[in-house]
């Protein structure tokens, strides 16, 4: 049974080819290409449901790749990055990655990675009636759809999955382990940074004032909660 398909860009062809050999042991359909400029050509014409990015890349780099797929979709985006250089990890967020692995990986935390994203992103066992209302906010999770009172708002995967379930807990507290755990779907050693800039983001888009946030609560030392 077919999981997916996975556009994998990687300019290294020996780690590509082993990502591509346990994705696909996996059920996953794969496309590799090595280059950014190729990633963008082969996203349009592949369709994928996930794509695996190299931050460093010829021709064009991982993050004008993410920026262009941001501009034209909210496919779930998992960053390569190497080892140590934590603003490269900050900037794939701020650009809109959903996760980043770092270099050197280990093959099978990837594709647990990608299955956890995909797991998140997938409608299949979502209620049809999964909708929440708070005013000027409406949230569907069988539809994963936004609207506040402005409209329609674009969300990444991650960014919904957390306004999802932080809206799900109205009034709750949630530290930023907890949220890598509940969102996530796996623990991050402790690097926890990943969080904070997903809210930024999010209070970016859904709030009307950002800086004054009305539902996306920072509870100062604890973490954050939803506040109906």
């Amino acid at each position: 049974m077919e999981e997916g398909k996975v556009l994998v860009v990687e300019d290294e062809p020996m780690v590509a080819e082993v990502v591509e050999r346990y994705l696909r042991r996996d059920g996953y359909d794969v496309s590799i290409v090595h280059d950014g400029k190729a990633a963008i050509d082969e996203f349009a014409a592949f369709a994928p449901d996930l794509v695996v990015l190299d931050l460093m890349l010829p021709k064009v780099d991982g993050r004008e790749v993410c920026r262009t797929i941001r501009s034209r979709s909210q496919t779930p985006v998992i960053m390569l990055t190497a080892r140590g250089e934590e603003i490269d990890k900050l900037v794939g967020l701020e650009l809109g990655a959903d996760d980043y692995v770092t270099k050197p990986f280990s093959p099978r935390e990837l594709v647990a990675r990608v299955k956890a994203v995909l797991r998140r992103t997938g409608t299949r066992d979502r209620p049809d009636n999964d909708v929440l209302r708070f005013d000027d906010l409406q949230v569907s999770g069988s539809a994963r759809t936004v609207e506040n009172g402005q409209g329609p708002v674009q969300l990444t995967a991650r960014e919904f999955d957390l306004l999802h379930f932080l809206a799900s807990h109205p009034g709750q507290v949630f530290s930023r382990p907890k949220l890598m755990d509940e969102v996530w779907d796996y623990e991050y050693a402790g690097d926890t940074s990943t969080v904070t800039v997903h809210m930024r983001r999010l209070r970016s888009k859904v709030e009307q004032d950002p800086s004054r946030p009305r539902h996306l609560k920072t509870v100062w030392g604890v973490g954050y909660k939803f506040e109906p």
